[in-house]
């Protein structure tokens, strides 16, 4: 005897899990927002989340989780119905040049520290003067040949790479958004989609820019060897304000509340209105100012090249204190823990106290310090013009690391690597276990 036919029963599609972690550290990202087309859920503490769509075809997936940058892609329900997707903390990025705008050279927030052992390396053509940036699990670096490159953290591919046409790069870039501001010595602004290379559009000033970017609001903040200062409005490609120094200007702006702080080569510490350009007030450091100015609290740091000092304001303009080292001071401060960390053309690295400039320690590294010191978790690292890399304990100035590649800068990286600037080649260093 023949079963009764069957009747027809409608195929429910299976659920399409998705699994959300944090990008730098591999670890899952509970309570993160997960939306499949109309979709919406939560992830579980494992970082898990289920969603069963009605139709299996391409769908649009959004993620978004506090403190997280958000993260939108599109999925084949059918082909896909497992997705793994990484996320990036906001706190663990480095976006800019002095890792915030007020250009401190500190990241807390990291906790990778020696030993460590080497990920990838990456020849790159050309100088490192200014350190990478990291966004989202690329790192975006410019060499004095005028290359742009996002490399991946992974394993260094090169995710793109954009030659400016006769340019020179002496600063870093910075991430916007979805966008890579980058500011040459050809005197253009060049904007980018971060993601592509794709150039954006650029913009002519005129003279070159030393200044690596500080974007507050939409506006792009920084000085030119024609001795201006400019606040460059990214959504209209068009010059806000511009103050007229009437020297040379290679200092990065700072900022602190709707104040931009920046030095010239007539020796002045300007501070500015961020919205309108006027200058609120300047003071002499008696010496050109090569360097980046550094704001903690109520106080401005910066250093003065032929001066041979280090210089405190407050952030009304009094002059605090001064610390003098016998030959020059290219290098910006680095702020930690109520000490600032700067290095001289004597090779040596001074820490000092942020209150009065007492010296608390000093590090003879045995050639000149150019650039600026970076403090990560607890240690500062900085290079010297012959010798490499070196990294210290914040507090004690004990030596804790050496590396032999590097001249002017240190690192710069994420929550799950550091990056090494040597002369002409990136290296990507984690954590070795104990």
């Amino acid at each position: 005897m023949r079963p009764p036919p069957a009747h027809k029963v409608a195929t429910v599609p299976r659920g399409v899990k998705v699994v959300v972690f944090d990008g730098d550290l591999g670890r899952p990202v509970a309570r993160a927002r997960v939306r499949l087309g109309r979709l919406a859920t939560h992830t579980n503490r494992h970082g898990v989340a289920i969603l069963r769509p009605r139709h299996r075809h391409l769908l649009p997936l959004r993620i978004s989780a506090s403190g997280f940058n958000g993260r939108e892609l599109h999925v084949n329900v059918r082909r896909r119905p497992l997705t793994g997707v990484r996320i990036f903390r906001r706190s663990l990025q480095w976006t800019m040049f002095g890792v915030n705008d007020a250009r401190t050279q500190t990241q807390p927030r990291i906790h990778l520290r020696p030993p460590f052992r080497v990920i990838w390396s990456r020849p790159l053509g050309g100088l490192l003067e200014f350190p990478a940036v990291v966004s989202d699990g690329v790192a975006f670096i410019g060499n004095a040949w005028g290359s742009v490159r996002g490399l991946s953290m992974a394993n260094g591919t090169p995710a793109w790479r954009f030659d400016i046409p006769h340019g020179e790069l002496a600063s870093s870039p910075a991430v916007v958004g979805d966008e890579l501001v980058v500011h040459g010595m050809d005197g253009h602004v060049w904007v980018f989609d971060r993601h592509n290379g794709r150039l954006l559009w650029h913009r002519y000033i005129g003279a070159p820019i030393e200044s690596s970017p500080l974007v507050w609001h939409g506006l792009d903040f920084f000085g030119s060897w024609n001795g201006n200062v400019y606040a460059l409005n990214l959504a209209t490609h068009r010059v806000r304000w511009v103050y007229h120094s009437g020297y040379k200007i290679t200092s990065s702006a700072s900022r602190r509340g709707a104040t931009i702080f920046i030095g010239d080569y007539g020796g002045r510490l300007l501070a500015l209105s961020a919205r309108t350009g006027r200058r609120r007030w300047s003071a002499s450091v008696n010496g050109r100012i090569y360097g980046t100015p550094a704001v903690s609290g109520r106080r401005v740091f910066v250093p003065s090249s032929d001066g041979d000092t280090m210089n405190a304001f407050s952030t009304s303009g009094r002059k605090l204190w001064t610390v003098h080292t016998g030959a020059y001071v290219y290098s910006s401060p680095a702020v930690w823990g109520g000490r600032v960390f700067f290095g001289s053309h004597n090779g040596v690295l001074y820490c000092v106290s942020a209150a009065n400039g007492r010296v608390l320690w000093s590090f003879g590294s045995g050639a000149p310090i150019s650039g600026s010191p970076a403090v990560v978790g607890d240690v500062v690292y900085f290079a010297n013009l012959r010798l490499g890399i070196f990294g210290l304990m914040a507090r004690t100035g004990r030596r804790v690391f050496r590396f032999r590649d590097g001249q002017y800068v240190a690192v710069s990286g994420n929550g799950g690597k550091l990056l090494l600037h040597g002369y002409s080649r990136l290296y990507a260093v984690e954590q070795r276990r104990r």
